[in-house]
């Protein structure tokens, strides 16, 4: 009973690591797989045979439109995989803990009290909220911060673990999973629709079937990855594109239940500025401008806006 006390069942979840490097090996197979299928089986080779000017335009946009979804892709990707989250800094205090060193320090104590009466703070952990601690990381947890137990660490405004860019998603890598999500889906999207005349071939036509068995396993592969892929993704963009727009993270999606009116709710467009930043030239590339990185602190991760009205 002893061993059971003492053991510690989080372990297991670093085991997910591993798992995060497989599925690296499996990104890069099926963006190798699509790559090949598309580009050098199928309309590659229209493009370079030549043929009617409609159908040589056609095998340009579609390898152009191919490249670009794929380089933006593979862009979101890397930025969500090598971006820190968010991490705590050390030593890190909660603002009403600092607040409560300074007043029990000070002869004025009343008179702050009566200040505060007076002008209701506006950050939720000024309206009532505890301190929180962690125990694991011996250190303060910001507002919307969580404890991963696979990357064993506090993140800020942690979303969740993602184990297809073994990283976790939290407050300074969250746009960037989301282009990723979105680049990922239209990229799927035009795989599909452009291997879906070969694919058609395949089945119905045997005379026109390539003579290489690689071929057709490549090509069936890489239609069906596509499919399943972009069914899939869909679901998750819808999921998120809530979650955004009410300003919730997946973790809070069950506290936001429980209270009768989000306090990080701030409206649609507010909320979307809160993640992808004001400047909505840069809404669609994984990167923030100088001035949004100064001036929405909640890109930081540790202070968060909130509604005045909020009825927790």
């Amino acid at each position: 009973m002893e061993c059971l006390r003492r053991a510690n069942p989080f372990r297991a979840c670093a085991g997910l690591r591993v798992l995060g490097y497989l599925m690296l090996a499996l990104v890069a197979a099926i963006v190798a797989a699509s790559y090949y299928a598309v580009v050098v089986y199928a309309w590659g080779p229209l493009l370079l045979r030549g043929g009617s000017g409609g159908s040589v335009a056609a095998a340009a946009l579609v390898l152009a439109a191919f490249h670009l979804l794929l380089i933006m892709m593979l862009w979101c990707y890397f930025m969500v995989v090598f971006t820190n989250p968010g991490a705590v800094p050390e030593n890190w205090r909660h603002a009403a803990e600092e607040d409560g060193m300074h007043a029990n320090n000070s002869s004025t104590i009343s008179n702050n009290v009566a200040t505060d009466c007076v002008n209701p703070p506006s950050t939720s952990e000024e309206q009532g909220h505890a301190p929180r601690y962690c125990a694991r990381c011996q250190n303060g947890k910001p507002p919307r911060c969580h404890h991963c137990s696979v990357c064993d660490r506090c993140v800020l405004k942690m979303d969740h673990h993602c184990v297809w860019v073994v990283n976790c998603v939290g407050a300074r890598n969250y746009k960037y999973f989301l282009l990723f999500l979105v680049y990922t889906f239209l990229e799927t999207v035009l795989d599909t629709l452009v291997l879906l005349p070969s694919f058609i071939i395949f089945f119905h036509d045997g005379s026109r079937r390539p003579s290489s068995a690689g071929d057709i396993a490549i090509l069936f592969l890489a239609f069906v990855l596509n499919l399943a892929f972009a069914l899939s993704l869909l679901c998750f963009i819808c999921m998120h594109t809530s979650l955004v727009a009410s300003n919730t993270t997946s973790i809070e999606v069950y506290e936001r239940k429980k209270t009768c009116s989000w306090e990080y709710d701030l409206g649609w467009r507010k909320n979307l500025e809160q993640v992808f930043g004001t400047n909505k030239l840069l809404w669609f590339l994984p990167m923030y401008c100088t001035e949004d990185l100064q001036n929405i602190p909640t890109i930081q991760g540790l202070e968060f806006p909130t509604r005045s009205d909020a009825v927790l």
